[in-house]
Formats: structure tokens, C-alpha cells, sequence
């Protein structure tokens, strides 16, 4: 099972981040994931706090969870409209609702904080384990920055300002990477790292082959932007086919 690296210290300050929570970032989510939902149901891997599973509830979907996390979804629980909301807690790599959904979802790089191929893999078999026949799984994740890093540099400066630092240890051998944030916000001060592991998009559409899915639609942004060469992330949707 991966580490959880969400525990208290930082589901506490996870929501204070306004800009994450801001309707000009939320609502170009939900609006695309209730079209790919549409009148079926909706499994959220890495639920967190519910930022973006709780306007999709409100907005009529049936929604479920699955989080490693239970200091993430102790928040979660604490806010309104969250008992609508099932929530089990595990790796959403293997956790099983035991129940089907027509879209399944993971924002946020989420794929990425599972640290292995063969779990990245597992998840997407997951996914498939769970969607109905046509069914989708929607991921966002960031395009690996490695246009961005010099030969032989490690570091990629991805925030700055007077509140956050953070940067990008990238192991371009292993394609695995660190995230350090140094915080100095009011009731969010301190170090963090996080292991992650970056994944190319036809490495994704592998997986989902192996998982019995197929790339329906690939863009560069929730609000069906075009995928290009210049995209700094995607969201894609593969749909499951007949077995």
C-alpha cells in the first residue's frame, strides 16, 4: 500500500489554499465531469477534503470516494452536504466499492502519488473494475516538465511568491520526482516533500489498453482547450469497452 503522506499537519492547511477552492477553477471541473457522468454515478480516486466531489453532489451526481488519507476525509465529513457522500478509505488502487459507476475520476496529479508503475497500473485496472460498460475514466495530470529542466539539472522551480516555494527534485532515470514546499502563510508555516511519479500520456493509454479501455478524448484543460505540444497538463478520458 502507498505511504499516506496527507496525514493531519497537512489536511489541515489543505484547504486554505482559496485559489484551489476559487469557482473559476472548480466549476470548469464540475461542469466536465457531470457531461461525462450525465444521469449515472460518479467514484472519486483521492476524495481528499471533497473540493471538487462536493459541487459535483450539489449539482445532482451521486458521488463516491476512496482516499488513503483519513485526515483528508475527517474534513471532508465535517462539511454539508458530505453525508450524501460514501466514503471508504484505502489505496485507490485496489479499494473496491463492490459497486459500478459511469465515470470514474482523478484530478490533480493524482495518478502520480502512486510512485510505481505496476500501482499506477493496478489503478487503472481498478478503474475499469468499476465502470460500467462505456463507462469513463478522467484523469488530469501534468505533462513531465522535462522540456523545462537543463541537461543535467534536477530542480524546477513550479511556485514563488512571498507565501510558497515550491520546487521539483526530478530523477529522470526512475521518473520519479520529490515536491518540496516551504510555506510561510499564516497557519500553514513549515516544510513539506512528497514522493511522486511522473507518467507520459501514451504511457497512460498503455495502461488503459491493458485495463480494457480505450483514449476517447484528450485536451489541454477542463474547458476543452486543445492538447498540444505546449499543454503543461491534459485531461483525459478513456471508456471502457465490452468485455
Amino acid at each position: 500500500m502507498p505511504e499516506d503522506h496527507f496525514d493531519e499537519e497537512v489536511a489541515a492547511g489543505y484547504d486554505l489554499d482559496a485559489a484551489m477552492a476559487h469557482p473559476d477553477v472548480v466549476d470548469p471541473v464540475v461542469d466536465f465531469l457531470a457531461g461525462v457522468a450525465d444521469d449515472g454515478a460518479a467514484l472519486e480516486f483521492g476524495i481528499g477534503t471533497g473540493r471538487i466531489a462536493l459541487p459535483l453532489s450539489r449539482r445532482g451526481v451521486r458521488v463516491a470516494g476512496i482516499d488513503l488519507s483519513a485526515a483528508m476525509v475527517e474534513r471532508l465529513r465535517a462539511k454539508a452536504g458530505a453525508e450524501a457522500i460514501e466514503v471508504a478509505i484505502g489505496d485507490f488502487a485496489t479499494t473496491s466499492l463492490g459497486t459500478s459507476f459511469r465515470a470514474v475520476f482523478l484530478v490533480y496529479n493524482g495518478i502520480s502519488n502512486l510512485t510505481t508503475q505496476d500501482e499506477q497500473v493496478a489503478c487503472f485496472a481498478n478503474a475499469a473494475a468499476h465502470l460500467e460498460t462505456g463507462g469513463s475514466f478522467v484523469i488530469e495530470v501534468l505533462v513531465p516538465p522535462l522540456q523545462r529542466l537543463a541537461p543535467g539539472e534536477r530542480f524546477r522551480a513550479f511556485a514563488v511568491s512571498p507565501e510558497h516555494v515550491g520546487v521539483d527534485e526530478i530523477d529522470v532515470v526512475s521518473q520519479g520526482a520529490l515536491s518540496h514546499h516551504y510555506w510561510a502563510a499564516p497557519g500553514r508555516g513549515g516544510v513539506w516533500s512528497v514522493p511522486w511519479r511522473y507518467v507520459w500520456p501514451s504511457e497512460l493509454d498503455l495502461m488503459a489498453r491493458l485495463a480494457g479501455m480505450t483514449l476517447r478524448e484528450r485536451w489541454g484543460g477542463w474547458r476543452h482547450e486543445p492538447f498540444t505540444a505546449a499543454s503543461v497538463s491534459h485531461v483525459s478520458v478513456w471508456e471502457k469497452l465490452p468485455s
